[in-house]
């Protein structure tokens, strides 16, 4: 079943629980979006919180992807750039799909909604992300049309003795 994937949805009670469990079941199955396993949901609410509060004054902007039964399944943020001499591209954060259906193309659909969303923001050439190295995601993104444009090696301290290198990814959208 494909994904509905909303941009700006209204942040209702269902939507907060909905983004903060499903960022919590991908930290905890290993997914690279800022936190590292065992995390528990009380741990991740300050980190939506600040989410969600620079959505409220503009800065931030919420894609959402929602199964057949509602449920979130899928989420990108993209922010806005403040510097005068950066408004031409955005950043897309927290880019997560739930564990259950990894490998069914959600997270190609999710890009593709993405960059659908990002052409239609006024002013915005590109959209800029980073991604934790070792587990294959520059791939994934470069297979999505990303190009990898930077690398700072073991800039990402995973565990005492595991580091990885944050890696930058472009996609033009002019």
């Amino acid at each position: 079943m494909p994904l509905t994937f909303t941009l700006d949805p209204a942040v209702t009670p269902a939507l907060r629980d909905g983004v903060l469990d499903l960022w919590t079941d991908v930290s905890n199955a290993g997914g690279a979006v800022g936190f590292v396993a065992p995390v528990a949901r009380e741990e991740i609410r300050p980190e939506l919180v600040k989410h969600l509060t620079a959505m409220a004054e503009g800065r931030h902007r919420l894609l959402v992807g929602h199964d057949e039964t509602g449920e979130v399944v899928a989420t990108a943020f993209f922010s806005f750039n403040t510097h005068r001499l950066m408004t031409h591209w955005v950043w897309l954060y927290t880019v997560m799909v739930h564990p259950k259906h990894q490998g069914q193309g959600y997270g190609r659909d999710l890009l593709a909604a993405a960059e659908d969303a990002a052409r239609g923001f006024e002013g915005v050439d590109a959209i800029r992300l980073t991604c934790r190295g070792g587990l294959g995601l520059e791939r994934f993104y470069g297979s999505c049309g990303y190009k990898e444009v930077g690398r700072v090696p073991a800039a990402i301290r995973v565990a005492p003795g595991d580091d990885r290198d944050d890696i930058t990814m472009l996609l033009p959208l002019r």
